[in-house]
């Protein structure tokens, strides 16, 4: 995978995963890159590929431990179904809440001393690759994630505030959460995931967010503004809103989460069908390498 640093790695498009197995293709893109994109791309990450279950364990940590329980998340980063297009950063994510198992003991409670011994307060994700020969880890997020935040209000039923109160002070905190599964899928309109002052101007700028049904169950605001009652598309990005839904299977959240979908009209929208399409095989494969004990 050729991943750009520094101010490019905001360029989602340039980030290119290699589908070859003699690593041609991937040489072919940094010829490209060298020719057409040396004075943007100043440096850049080649990280090794390695075939298996793309997963994320996250947990919020309160200075001295983390606080349980833990984030197991799937993030679906291409544009369109299928795991197809440019890459967006995030198109919607699949979760659960659990205790402590082998996929969090091996990869993230290990970082437990580094991040006493700074101070860290917070929540932290770790994006890996997991197979049959043992977790890869990816890349670590020390900060909210977007739109994982939204969806672990979706999963989180204890008070907000009494929580990062507790969190800030380095407190134990028994974090509740319900049972099952959650979703968010992102809505968005054009540029997104590109920038594009004129195309948001054209298609996007000031549409109004509207309702088949008056109802903001699992409704998340992107970018948008409230104008005379109405909520109107605002900013530049194209982000518009993060729905959310809850399950007691995978399957019930997806439900949950599409009828949501469904119930709102902005034109120009799109968004993916196929979050959490993948949660049947890889959780056969997670429970099989006995990570999820």
């Amino acid at each position: 995978m050729i991943k750009p640093s520094g101010k490019a790695q905001n360029e989602k498009e340039l980030a290119y995963v290699g589908q070859e197995e003699d690593g041609n293709d991937v040489i072919n893109v940094l010829a490209h890159y060298k020719k057409r994109w040396a004075k943007k791309v100043a440096e850049f990450q080649l990280q090794k590929f390695a075939q298996g279950v793309e997963v994320a364990v996250g947990a919020f940590f309160n200075g001295k431990e983390f606080i349980t329980p833990i984030f197991i998340n799937f993030e679906h980063k291409k544009m369109f179904p299928g795991d197809i297009g440019p890459n967006t950063g995030e198109m919607g994510t699949s979760a659960f809440w659990c205790d402590s198992n082998t996929l969090f003991k091996e990869t993230l409670e290990k970082m437990k001393p580094a991040l006493a011994a700074s101070g860290y307060v917070g929540y932290i994700d770790l994006n890996c690759i997991a197979n049959v020969k043992g977790i890869y880890p990816l890349e670590f997020t020390s900060r909210f994630g977007y739109p994982t935040i939204s969806l672990q209000i979706e999963g989180v039923s204890s008070g907000w505030g009494d929580f990062f109160y507790a969190l800030a002070k380095g407190e134990p905190f028994e974090l509740k959460t319900r049972k099952g599964f959650q979703i968010c899928v992102v809505v968005a309109v054009p540029p997104f995931p590109f920038t594009d002052q004129a195309a948001f101007k054209k298609y996007s700028e000031e549409a109004v967010v509207l309702f088949k049904k008056q109802s903001l169950d699992g409704v998340h605001l992107g970018d948008v503004k409230l104008v005379e009652g109405d909520w109107v598309l605002a900013g530049q990005s194209g982000y518009a809103l993060i729905l959310t839904g809850s399950g007691a299977t995978m399957e019930e959240a997806k439900k949950q989460v599409y009828r949501r979908v469904e119930n709102i009209m902005i034109p120009n929208m799109f968004y993916r069908t196929d979050i959490s399409d993948r949660w049947a095989r890889d959780s056969d494969l997670l429970h099989n390498w006995g990570y999820l004990y």
